[in-house]
């Protein structure tokens, strides 16, 4: 059972609460041995009501219409020099208000009521399809400069009904494969140095911080707990902690955190157990979840939400979907968030959240771009 939890902030992009796809046929690309992989993969019901010989052949003809289809060279979609001057990048909170929120989230932690919450604020991006014949080319072109200026895990693109998602994160929420789970909760975000040098002092710096570090254990122990309710006594264990992962412009503390699933639970208990992710709400993380609503004017959406797949076989994997940009009815909305505990620094809290954002900001403004 999922928590019931008060709506007072504003939906104002009205994006659906689920949205699924379920997918019989798909391109693979594999980056270790270099290849492409197509691929038919009926449901479970099919399997058992249809005959095999049918669903073979249906299976073939979809293939060859697909393989026709990939082997055919696409020119990609360039965005236009002169369409950059329209593009225009807003945010929907001043920094002020956003460190006012910052200390009403302080107030909270000194009276006992919270001890961590991640606080987000939003930009709205106009101008951002200009240049192209329609939303999904312009969110396909900005993903693909993602992909070559920061390279994230748990990037993704989707292109639905009225809105494309443009995900570039970093974090994974949770993953089952074949009955052992796992979570990498990120907490602890420093921008990257301008020389080697300046990256290792930042190294040192992030890893030796007493703030980052107590905020980074809180995490962790909230995800041991989070996956000791559906897994083994004893299985949960911290595989790897406070490792420090490198991005084009920030770098972070991670952590990994695993144990065995139940034999009584399947992926959809992990689901429930695990989401939303620790990070991005605080702890605890309901009561969290109940300020954010009141601390934040606009529902979050997608924003800290996930996106992944869940098999037919129980496997699943889902990220967190931070970095991530809607493009709905023509504009682009971005929303960036940071961990609040008592010693916060309110401006420093607000410049970490812009540093996320730079890679976004960098390909949106033309840096990376294609010309002509």
């Amino acid at each position: 059972m999922f928590e019931l939890l008060p709506e007072r902030a504003r939906d104002d992009l009205h994006f659906p609460d689920l949205y699924f796809l379920f997918v019989e046929i798909f391109v693979v690309v594999d980056h270790h041995e270099p290849g492409v992989w197509l691929i038919f993969a009926p449901s479970p019901d099919r399997l058992a009501s249809e005959r095999w010989d049918h669903l073979y052949r249906e299976g073939q003809s979809r293939l060859s219409d697909l393989q026709a289809n990939v082997m055919i060279p696409e020119s990609l979609p360039r965005k236009a020099p002169s369409a950059m001057s329209s593009l225009r990048i807003e945010g929907e909170q001043s920094s002020l208000e956003y460190m006012d929120r910052v200390h009403a989230c302080q107030d909270l932690i000194a009276a006992g009521d919270i001890y961590q919450a991640n606080l987000s604020h939003r930009f709205r991006v106009e101008g951002v399809t200009q240049g192209f014949a329609s939303q999904a080319e312009a969110g396909a072109d900005l993903y693909r400069q993602l992909r070559k200026v920061n390279p994230s895990p748990h990037s993704a693109f989707l292109v639905l009904e009225s809105d494309v998602i443009v995900c570039n994160s970093p974090e994974r929420l949770v993953r089952l494969s074949e009955g052992s789970a796992d979570m990498r909760p990120i907490a602890g975000t420093r921008p990257r140095g301008r020389e080697s040098q300046d990256d290792r002092r930042l190294v040192e710096e992030l890893l030796s911080c007493p703030k980052e570090r107590a905020e980074h254990l809180m995490l962790v122990d909230l995800a041991r707990n989070d996956l000791g309710r559906v897994c083994d006594y004893g299985s949960v264990r911290v595989n790897e902690l406070m490792t420090v992962e490198r991005y084009s412009h920030v770098m972070h503390m991670v952590s990994h955190v695993s144990g065995r699933l139940r034999d009584t639970c399947h992926g959809f208990d992990l689901i429930r157990a695990t989401f939303p992710g620790g990070t991005i709400t605080g702890v605890p993380k309901v009561h969290c979840m109940e300020l954010i609503e009141q601390l934040e004017p606009v529902r979050r959406g997608i924003y800290t939400g996930s996106i992944g797949f869940i098999g037919w076989n129980g496997n699943l994997d889902l990220n967190i979907a931070i970095r991530t940009l809607v493009l709905t009815a023509g504009r682009g909305y971005l929303q960036v968030g940071a961990g609040i505990v008592a010693d916060s620094d309110p401006d420093r809290e607000y410049k970490e959240t812009l540093h996320k954002a730079e890679a976004f900001f960098q390909v949106l403004k033309g840096n990376h771009w294609r010309n002509g």
